[in-house]
């Protein structure tokens, strides 16, 4: 268990903040990650990797000369925001291009994506290539829905050295792409990792048994068998992996990497007696090993747990992969001389304005903000809970992530109420620190509801219940398009869009505002409890079966439970009207 920390809320940040200093030789430190500190001659596309903290040394310890010129740093297990996703880009770019690379998780597509869409929109060309190496997280014809665990650093590295030779960014994006085709990967543990400041794992697994087809977030394995020997699991991960091949490799005769990972507790002798059966049987089916590695290089905290992925090379990638690398937490040869450099940051571009706002809207700027605090203080006394149902099928970090964004979005609203915002602008602050703060999809999700809402309400007008109603019928349209997700997917949306049509139906029927609002909180909280009879289809509890059944989803009790704080407001504001 994690026993070294100051308030678990700052783990990160200041986790970050350390390891920027202890690695300086290769980073500094900019808003939402690192860059590198040192540069070649000639300006190269910029490889951009990141996803939350946790990993090391993936993200930030792979940034450096052969490998990842930034990396954006999240929070533990939470995807890293938008906001910070471009401010790192936006650095790292030397006017060749930006190539995006992470694992698929829905929080870092959503947040890498709107990022991307910002930084093109500034004249940036960014590109992004997905890691989706795990083979037990989807089947073989939908490996586009398989999320990325170890071999991030296969195609980090061989973007980075395509990057390094000074290609350009359709061919470093076209290399990357090949490498994430031709690798694949399998992972197993003996017990879940345990977050700063919580007292149990995320999951644990019955003495004597193995959880398989684990993910590096803290989530539970898809499947459950004894604990073998050694050279027992060096057998499962090979005979798994040869049955999948990549188009257009046959075993005998191919070269290949073998990277055995460990995942956080399990030690490098372990590891190596693991390694030596896995060498003996790729030696045996005709294969011939190439430059392995062994040893911790993608993590999940302190899991007990270890995964085996390989990488086929072909004329293209063997050499891209024998390439030197220098970064903190991998390295390979001898780098070519580079040069110190320090970038400068202008960090009050990034502050956003407030503009004029009728005196209404100010009021109602002001009413915003006091319920943002109401939110904030119900999911400070909810967090644990909803961190314990997502952890039966997810990462367990949903409550946390709900407290750090609500919080966020509290203090923005309020300085932006303060300085005297209208309605819209509250929101849009409140939206973009919650975003920033929480990352993960619910962060970017609320910041999109927030956002959506805050257009309709507008910065200069009083706006009525019909208003406020079809403000979040437009919400929950955006994040339905948004996310991707319909009622019936186990998601936030279950509640969402049954709160947005009772809450038109009621405004349409006559209701007042807060009676409306009532009965469509009520629609929310019984739809939300209903989620518990659905399995989950999107997000990383997708991956984990029947395992949510009998648990509501946690995003969409923690969406009923902000809906009923703000009726709370709303009926106390009428009664005193």
């Amino acid at each position: 268990m994690t026993r070294l920390f100051n308030d678990p809320a700052d783990f990160a940040d200041e986790m970050t903040e350390g390891f920027a200093d202890a690695a300086a030789r290769w980073v500094q430190r900019v808003p939402g990650g690192v860059v590198r500190a040192t540069a070649a001659d000639e300006p190269k596309v910029a490889v951009v990797v990141g996803g939350g903290s946790g990993h090391y040394p993936a993200f930030g310890g792979l940034v450096g000369p052969g490998l990842a010129h930034g990396a954006v740093m999240g929070n533990l297990f939470a995807s890293p925001s938008a906001h910070q996703a471009h401010s790192v880009a936006k650095v790292a770019d030397q006017g060749r291009g930006v190539l995006f690379s992470f694992g698929n998780y829905a929080g870092d597509v959503l947040h890498f994506g709107q990022a991307q869409e910002r930084l093109r929109a500034e004249g940036h060309d960014v590109r992004t290539v997905l890691v989706t190496d795990d083979i037990w997280s989807a089947p073989a014809d939908q490996q586009e829905k398989r999320r990325g665990i170890a071999g991030d650093l296969v195609v980090f590295k061989i973007a980075g050295a395509a990057a390094e030779q000074g290609l350009d960014l359709d061919d470093v994006e076209r290399l990357a792409r090949h490498a994430n085709a031709r690798t694949r990967s399998f992972g197993v543990a003996f017990g879940g990792c345990t977050l700063p400041g919580a007292d149990a794992p995320l999951f644990t697994v019955p003495e004597g048994r193995m959880a398989v087809g684990l993910g590096i977030h803290g989530e539970p394995g898809i499947d459950e068998v004894d604990i073998p020997t050694a050279a027992g699991l060096a057998e499962m991960f090979v005979s798994k992996l040869l049955e999948e091949l990549p188009e257009g490799v046959s075993v005998s005769g191919s070269r290949v990497v073998p990277i055995l990972n460990g995942l956080g507790s399990v030690k490098s002798e372990e590891l190596f007696v693991v390694y030596r059966t896995v060498h003996r049987l790729l030696g045996e089916a005709g294969v011939t090993v190439v430059e392995p590695e062994v040893g911790e290089l993608c993590t999940s905290f302190d899991m007990a747990g270890c995964s085996l992925t390989l990488l086929w090379l072909d004329d293209e990638l063997e050499p891209l992969w024998g390439a030197p690398a220098d970064s903190p937490g991998y390295k390979k040869g001898a780098v070519a001389p580079q040069r110190r450099v320090e970038v400068q940051v202008d960090e009050a571009a990034d502050v956003l304005p407030i503009g004029p706002a009728s005196a209404p809207s100010q009021a109602l700027g002001t009413a915003i903000a006091g319920a943002l605090a109401d939110v904030a203080e119900a999911l400070d006394e909810a967090a644990d809970e909803l961190g314990r149902m997502d952890s039966i099928a997810g990462d367990g970090d949903h409550g946390i992530g709900m407290q750090r964004g609500s919080h966020a979005a509290r203090d923005a609203g309020r300085l932006a109420s303060e300085g005297g915002a209208g309605a819209e602008t509250v929101l849009v602050h409140a939206a973009e620190a919650w975003s920033d703060r929480a990352g993960g999809t619910s962060g970017a999700i609320w910041a999109e509801i927030l956002t959506t809402v805050g257009a309709a309400l507008g910065d200069d007008s009083t706006p009525d219940a019909g208003v406020v109603a079809r403000a979040v019928r437009e919400a929950s349209d955006a994040v339905q398009a948004f996310g991707k997700a319909k009622v019936g997917d186990k998601t936030m949306v279950d509640a969402l869009v049954p709160f947005a049509e009772t809450l038109a139906a009621e405004v349409d029927g006559g209701a007042p505002l807060a009676t409306a609002w009532q009965r469509a909180t009520d629609a929310a909280e019984a739809a939300a409890q209903a989620t518990a009879d659905l399995v989950a289809t999107l997000g990383r509890a997708r991956s984990h079966g029947d395992k949510s059944l009998g648990t509501p989803d946690p995003g969409a009790v923690s969406f009923a439970l902000v809906c009923r704080t703000v009726h709370r407001a709303l009926a106390g504001a009428t009664a005193t009207k």
